[in-house]
């Protein structure tokens, strides 16, 4: 592991990192989602793909990237193109799960592979939009500070910094960005996923014209059951662009 202290909008941010097979020509960068960290991505691919020259990121706020500042999706991608750039690694393959499904379609890479992905609004049950419209009335009301008794487990526990970053990029649309996206998508998805449902995998591949589309069993996690699979398939499809 190694810490990279890189400048942002005027901010230092000490971003923890991982590299492995350092003298791999080809570099494939894995972002994890909302909640998660680096060691739960290299867990599932740290093993497949010798060839390549995996990058292991924590993002800001997770694993042990700390923050303090109220950040966007975008500012997540900004920052981590900076680092990038630092470390001379080439956008060439860039995975991410869930909310890192976001940062690296935003990196615009010469692959993108989409590990049930968020950025498709999913709509919200009963429960939820009546705790959210309690909540409001609560803040309306000055009582704010009661936000512990409403939050939901992905926003439980964080600072004010991180809790606001989690309001900005919890429901954002991504149709329009994914419908940018000109160059070849891999999009793997687990079926019996709620937190970004099979529904919303076949959106994003209908929206990305040249992706290629992969359900698999399992659930959000779907991807540490089936990381020799899809390793497999980035390798064969990675090569055949490269060649």
């Amino acid at each position: 592991m190694a810490l990279k202290e890189i400048t942002y909008r005027g901010t230092t941010f000490a971003i923890s990192y991982e590299i492995l097979n350092p003298t791999a020509q080809h570099d494939f960068i894995v972002l994890h989602g909302w909640g998660s960290n680096k060691e739960i991505m290299k867990g599932a691919f740290g093993d497949t793909l010798p060839d390549l020259r995996h990058i292991y990121i924590d993002l800001p706020g997770f694993g042990k990237s700390p923050n303090e500042t109220i950040l966007t999706t975008r500012d997540y991608a900004n920052i981590i193109d900076t680092l990038l750039s630092s470390l001379h690694v080439k956008k060439e393959i860039v995975a991410g799960h869930s909310f890192g499904g976001k940062v690296a379609t935003l990196l615009n890479p010469d692959m993108l592979v989409l590990l049930s992905s968020a950025g498709i609004p999913v709509p919200k049950p009963l429960g939820v939009r009546t705790k959210i419209a309690l909540f409001k009335l609560f803040k309306a009301l000055g009582l704010g500070r009661l936000r512990t008794y409403f939050a939901s487990k992905d926003a439980s526990g964080m600072s004010h910094e991180m809790y606001e970053t989690f309001k900005n990029v919890v429901d954002e649309d991504f149709t329009d960005i994914f419908a940018q996206r000109d160059a070849a998508a891999l999009l793997f998805w687990g079926r019996s996923d709620t937190a970004t449902p099979l529904f919303t995998g076949e959106k994003i591949h209908k929206l990305i014209s040249r992706s290629n589309f992969y359900p698999l069993e399992g659930d959000h996690f779907f991807f540490s059951r089936h990381a020799p699979f899809i390793a497999q398939t980035i390798s064969q499809e990675f090569h055949r662009y490269a060649d």
